[in-house]
């Protein structure tokens, strides 16, 4: 999510009380667009309209409820439902009206509030209310630990004028809070609280897949549990000719198939069932392009930074520190060691990837080298709850790639293991008090990375680890992430260029013992937790970056995590028939809200 430093900008003259409104904000600097911009510089104003694109997903659904957590959510949902706010593409952390008119808050950001738009309307032609607002913020609160958890500091939401709400913040000068709840999706009080067409009530805390209503371009025209749902696009659309909605929308329909293998989703969009394809595999990217359309350019394929340039990223296995034998850091330090990914780079990756070794790779957030400056200061002030290393030891993952480096590095980890207080009986790693021989499972969401955990195992082996892989269904994944019924993950987080309260969503110690939370291993450390309430309240763009290089190196100092790889651009294929931007918006592909198909007439 969002956070850092909320400037505002451009005063509504219209408004009639003693708030200063805004048509948007910024979390970095001042925001680009300034009142009666006629839209976004990115998008193609003369996109024609009409035509069909298919996408596809793999998984299942069995619910079409967006603020449940639980359940398996159909893709694409956000075309249906809006937020009160909106980002643009080609800056970082930037909101604008899109059902709020505007938005207002004190100096201290204790409060927000929001203008509703007159205009806006939910399908059935009624109006969108404060009522709305509130009753949405309360039930993704009520239904959702992950949203309980994230908007804790907001104490109350309350209609405070007509067409205008107000939410209300137990703390002083948390910047993000107010873009947060921009971000809050909105849904129809009225329907969910109303009865279905055979008269049975319907509830909002139970997964559903009867056809919703929403306020967005798009409504759901057709759905095939758990196989396909089809999005139609909603010709009197109240918001279609809003500055932030100009040259987006342009398909007819948006059709989504589901596919439960990755390699059978691959063959439907080589024989042209699909339209758009997000490659993730290295192999494939370099081999398997050969088939005809490709050929005869009915299928176009580019390689882009945008997505990226926005970000940065952690991936990899992590191990669940609520099992007492992944408590210890050298342990975990170990099994880092057993991780060679410069043999996997070469051998299937065709080096196309980097190793990961940072929580902020790729970004400016990123730690490197000794701490000095501010960071070193920031450091000084938890020495005490942070581990000693972060002072003098900067974290560098291992190198393997060859025999000699892979001999070493195993070395090195039994050398670790037996600091940790385990030894090698007849080829096995047991613990040296009890016996207990040092086993576990890595747990995946399908078999993608099976090719990356199985080399991995047979490392382990090496050293008397008798680990194993299970690959489930994306259902059964999410139900033991959830409950943390898990040895080892693989996972990971992706970061925006303002990171704030979300990192006590990902590291903070009230998040480590939630279920569903994004605290996946557990953490929970004093030193950590102070150094994110630094980030939060960080008074300044230099004060931000550099509490977070901060954390940066004490998370990595604690091994949490077995680093993987990354590719800081997006290979997509498309077909041809379809139609971008030139340029794309600096930082998204934008599709497919900004595409259009070549078929469709002017």
């Amino acid at each position: 999510m969002l956070t850092g430093i909320f400037t505002s900008f451009y005063p509504d003259p219209s408004a009639a009380d003693d708030k200063v409104w805004r048509n948007g904000a910024s979390l970095i600097g001042e925001p680009k667009y300034q009142p009666g911009f006629a839209r976004f510089d990115y998008v193609n104003p003369d996109a024609p309209r009409g035509g069909r694109v298919n996408v596809s997903a793999n998984g299942s659904f069995d619910s079409l409820n967006p603020i449940l957590a639980k359940g398996e959510k159909a893709e694409g949902l956000g075309l249906v439902f809006e937020t009160l706010m909106t980002s643009s593409m080609d800056e970082i952390s930037t909101e604008y009206g899109l059902i709020a008119k505007s938005v207002s808050y004190p100096d201290d950001f204790s409060s927000v509030s929001y203008q509703l738009r007159p205009e806006a309307r939910w399908h059935d032609g009624e109006p969108i209310t404060a009522e709305d607002v509130i009753w949405s913020f309360e039930k993704a609160v009520e239904l959702d630990p992950q949203r309980q958890f994230y908007y804790q500091h907001v104490t109350g939401a309350q209609k405070t004028g007509e067409n205008e709400v107000t939410f209300t913040f137990d703390e002083k000068n948390n910047r993000e809070l107010p873009q947060i709840i921009g971000q809050l999706l909105i849904l129809p009080k009225h329907w969910w609280e109303g009865t279905n067409a055979s008269g049975e009530q319907r509830s909002i805390s139970a997964t559903t897949l009867e056809l919703p209503m929403g306020s967005g371009p798009y409504r759901i025209a057709r759905v095939s549990p758990g196989s396909t749902v089809l999005f139609e696009r909603v010709d009197d659309y109240w918001g279609k000719d809003l500055p932030v909605n100009i040259g987006s929308n342009n398909f007819d329909e948006i059709n989504y198939s589901y596919f439960a293998d990755r390699n059978v989703e691959f063959e439907a969009f080589k024989a042209g069932e699909t339209d758009f394809w997000v490659e993730n595999a290295a192999r494939r990217w370099a081999k398997d392009y050969t088939f005809p359309a490709m050929k005869d350019g009915r299928v176009v394929r580019e390689e882009l930074e945008n997505p990226y340039r926005s970000s940065g990223i952690m991936v990899g296995f992590v191990p669940n520190l609520r099992r007492d034998k992944f408590k210890d850091p050298l342990v975990r330090k170990a099994l880092n060691l057993a991780f060679d990914f410069e043999d996997l780079n070469r051998t299937i990756f065709f080096n196309q990837y980097q190793r990961i070794d940072s929580f902020f790779y790729g970004s400016e957030l990123a730690s490197g080298g000794p701490p000095e400056g501010r960071v070193l200061e920031i450091l000084e002030s938890v020495r005490d709850k942070i581990p000693a290393e972060v002072f003098t030891t900067p974290y560098v993952n291992p190198v393997g790639g060859n025999p000699q480096n892979q001999r070493a590095n195993l070395r090195e980890a039994v050398k670790l293991f037996r600091q940790a207080g385990y030894e090698i009986r007849g080829g096995k790693l047991v613990n040296a008090s009890t016996g207990q021989p040092f086993t576990f499972e890595i747990l995946l969401n399908g078999p993608i990375i099976e090719r990356v955990a199985l080399p991995y195992v047979e490392n382990l082996k090496k050293i008397g680890i008798d680990a194993t892989v299970r690959s489930v269904d994306p259902a059964q994944y999410a139900n033991r992430e959830r409950s943390r019924d898990f040895d080892v993950i693989y996972t990971g987080w992706a970061q925006s260029l303002s990171p704030g309260n979300e990192q006590f969503e990902y590291w903070g110690s009230e998040a480590a013992d939630r279920e569903g939370s994004a605290n996946y291993g557990g953490i929970s450390d004093e030193g950590i937790d102070a150094l994110i309430k630094m980030i939060v309240f960080a008074d300044d763009r230099d004060e931000l970056i550099a509490a977070t290089r901060a954390l940066d190196r004490v998370l990595l100092a604690h091994q949490f995590i077995i680093p993987s790889y990354t590719s800081r651009v997006a290979r997509v294929a498309y077909s041809s028939r379809l139609a971008h931007p030139d340029p794309l918006p600096t930082y998204q592909i934008g599709f497919p809200t900004i595409w259009w198909s070549k078929d469709a007439k002017q």
